[in-house]
């Protein structure tokens, strides 16, 4: 997964350095939001990102056309032969901004596609490419909707979690990610990118949203956790998986009618199940 050949972008295998002005916002953003407040937006995660989607349709993500040139495993299963069907499960599939694209390059793909939001499954039935042939689209909560009750166990090849487990308590990732590996097949995995620690994202939170260490409340009640690579390590290997690749991505994003450019980080990575035969 090199980067290099992209302008702006850049894997490392170490955290970005804060400027002093950012060291000292961090430093002095300690407080956090109160036991009753953060309970509340526990049990009313899935209505918060319901009405994200009720807000936004399926107008706010652009298409992820760059799943199959950041992930060589989803190149090789869209472009695969076929007469081999290959199984896919997207985590957190939204609208289906990464889903169609993968869809429209490959005849042969069979997707599982799960979301949290009853809404945004919605939509992706909605779509006028969906086919139920092809796709099988299903609101699950992984925290606690066993994905068995949906496909079968040690079925699915590859996994994608595209920016989803940030939006988990932090508690319950690793039941998650247990979930998860009940229907990976032996030998399948799972690639992932997310947002990374001192992502200009979680810079940019005023006091008053940090309910933990790296994860606060955006303003609509939604959340986000910001990872570092030996956390996300620590999870997958707690559930089960072996680590294969498990980098920063930074680039620089330009703001062009601002004319300002900001760093972006992320956790990019790829798990895999271990095959025991």
């Amino acid at each position: 997964m090199s980067h290099t050949d992209y302008p702006f972008q850049a894997t490392s295998s170490g955290l970005r350095e804060l400027t002093e002005v950012e060291k000292r916002k961090l430093a002095d953003d300690k407080q956090v939001v109160s036991e009753f407040k953060q309970n509340k937006l526990e049990k009313e995660a899935q209505r918060n990102w319901d009405l994200f989607y009720k807000r936004n349709s399926v107008n706010f993500f652009k298409d992820r056309h760059w799943t199959t040139r950041e992930f060589e495993e989803l190149a090789g299963i869209t472009e695969g032969s076929t007469s081999e069907k290959p199984v896919l499960l997207e985590v957190g599939c939204g609208v289906g901004n990464a889903l169609y694209p993968l869809i429209a390059e490959s005849k042969h793909l069979y997707v599982h596609a799960c979301d949290f939001s009853p809404r945004a499954v919605q939509f992706v039935k909605d779509n006028a490419a969906y086919d139920p042939q092809r796709i099988n689209a299903f609101q699950c909560d992984l925290t606690k909707d066993d994905l068995v009750a949906h496909i079968p166990e040690c079925n699915v090849d590859v996994v994608t979690m595209l920016f989803v487990l940030s939006a988990v308590h932090p508690d319950k990732m690793i039941e998650a990610l247990q979930n998860v590996y009940k229907v990976v097949r032996p030998g399948g995995c799972v690639l992932f990118r997310d947002y990374g620690l001192y992502d200009h994202a979680m810079l940019r939170f005023a006091k008053g949203h940090k309910l933990m260490d790296n994860f606060y409340v955006r303003q609509d009640g939604t959340r986000a956790y910001y990872f570092t690579k030996e956390f996300l390590n620590q999870l997958f290997v707690s559930a089960g998986f072996k680590e294969s690749t498990n980098d920063y991505v930074l680039r620089q994003t330009v703001n062009k009618k601002e004319g300002i450019s900001v760093p972006r980080v992320f956790v990019q990575a790829k798990f895999t199940k271990p095959d025991h035969r």
